[in-house]
């Protein structure tokens, strides 16, 4: 018998440190990517509530003091950075209910998550990732970040050097085959590659071993650091653009 929802949720107000994810967590997303239907997730949320969300909680609140600790500008707490586990299914034609991956995001200070520019875990069965990206931003957020790259290719350039030094790089695999409307006198330009993107990321594996114990906090903060002029970069440009 499950423990009444109220009890684990005050589990998670209680979440010590962060440990690790267990096997457990693995256990319960590889068996929901094979129960996906509300009868199994009822029956199992306990499971849920215990292995995944607690340890995700309390990663939240020590990336976040990591973060704090080395002076990066990125903040995050339990009930703004996570994800809810079910599906948005309205407009897809997989009607499963709920997500077989857990997600956290620590976002820009003062701009909550939905501020452009964000730092983000995955974790899944399949395989884990740290990442720092503005993901299909908003028009005119992309729209700003292609103006500055425009006014400012140097810095650009520079920018990606230091992501190079960082032994990241941008994700380019996002990216229009055309110039977009505009920008077309930058096509034989050095930063044509990038104005012709539509997201702006760099990301890094997560071993499963990582992310079995506390380690797996600084490399997460030690991803956020080197992506840290990618940030930059495009904050500025929102700033810029009176965003």
């Amino acid at each position: 018998m499950r423990p009444p929802r109220k009890e684990a949720t005050r589990s998670i107000k209680r979440a010590a440190g962060f440990e690790g994810f267990g096997p457990a967590a693995y256990r319960f997303l590889i068996e929901l990517g094979l129960n996906n239907t509300k009868v199994w997730f009822e029956a199992n949320r306990s499971t849920y509530e215990v292995a995944v969300k607690l340890p995700v909680a309390a990663l939240v609140v020590d990336v976040a003091a990591e973060l704090t600790r080395r002076g990066l500008p990125l903040e995050g707490d339990p009930k703004r950075s996570g994800f809810r586990i079910n599906r948005d299914t309205r407009f897809s034609n997989d009607k499963s209910p709920y997500k077989t991956q857990v997600g956290s995001v620590w976002y820009r200070q003062g701009s909550g998550k939905d501020g452009a520019g964000v730092l983000y875990f995955h974790f899944a069965p399949e395989g884990c990732f740290a990442a720092a990206a503005f993901y299909r931003p908003e028009p005119e957020v992309l729209g700003a970040i292609r103006e500055r790259i425009r006014v400012h290719p140097d810095r650009f350039l520079a920018m990606q050097d230091a992501l190079t030094a960082a032994g990241l790089a941008l994700d380019e695999s996002d990216a229009l085959t055309r110039m977009p409307r505009g920008f077309e006198d930058l096509k034989d330009s050095p930063v044509a590659s990038a104005i012709r993107q539509r997201s702006f990321i760099v990301q890094q594996p997560i071993s499963l071993d990582q992310t079995k114990g506390p380690a797996l906090v600084s490399a997460i903060a030690d991803l956020a650091a080197g992506a840290l002029p990618l940030l930059q970069f495009g904050w500025a440009a929102v700033d810029e653009a009176g965003g």
